[in-house]
């Protein structure tokens, strides 16, 4: 079994998954032999039902946890240099509020409606997790944080967002847009 999951791209594992990976084993069987692996050190186990190689994606795990989520908000704006200040953390869109620490790493969660948590439109699937376009991250983050300040806007293309933006069926989202656009022009 173990071997297998090795030769896959995927990091992080669901008990679902695995049973689907592995359809000739039962659920309690399964359990088991993950079991097995984790003591013998070649599988970890950060939470129940919950199985990753040794090496895993950050990412990867955090979408798994909780699901559905993707990744958006300061992780994406910071990596796209729309915000400067580091962040350790991993901002997450979900359907609740939590912050959790798992393995050693911090994961944020933020409700967000779920009819835009449901839209695919401004997600990325890239690498076994979902990620925001800095343009969904950004707006995301306008429509939960109203006063937001945000160190370099020149990379959004306002032409994606002003799309996006109807997908959150919020007028003072749309006119917060507009306000941020207008600012960076000026």
């Amino acid at each position: 079994m173990v071997l297998d999951l090795y030769k896959l791209p995927q990091t992080v594992f669901s008990l679902k998954e695995l049973a689907l990976l592995f359809p000739h084993l039962g659920t309690p069987q399964i359990r088991r032999r993950a079991h097995y692996y984790v003591q013998a050190g070649q599988l970890l186990r950060p939470r129940p039902g919950i199985f990753t190689k040794p090496q895993f994606e950050p990412l990867e795990l955090a979408n798994k946890i909780y699901s559905p989520s993707y990744i958006s908000f300061e992780t994406v704006l910071q990596k796209e240099g729309i915000i400067f200040q580091p962040y350790t953390t991993i901002f997450l869109a979900s359907y609740l509020s939590r912050v959790i620490t798992v393995s050693g790493l911090t994961f944020h969660y933020r409700k967000i409606k779920s009819n835009i948590l449901l839209d695919s439109a401004g997600i990325i699937s890239e690498k076994n997790y979902s990620i925001a376009s800095k343009e969904r991250a950004f707006l995301d983050t306008i429509f939960l944080d109203k006063d937001r300040y945000f160190d370099h806007l020149d990379s959004i293309d306002w032409k994606i967002a002003s799309q996006l933006v109807k997908k959150y069926a919020s007028k003072s989202l749309a006119k917060r847009l507009k306000s941020y656009a207008q600012s960076n022009y000026s």
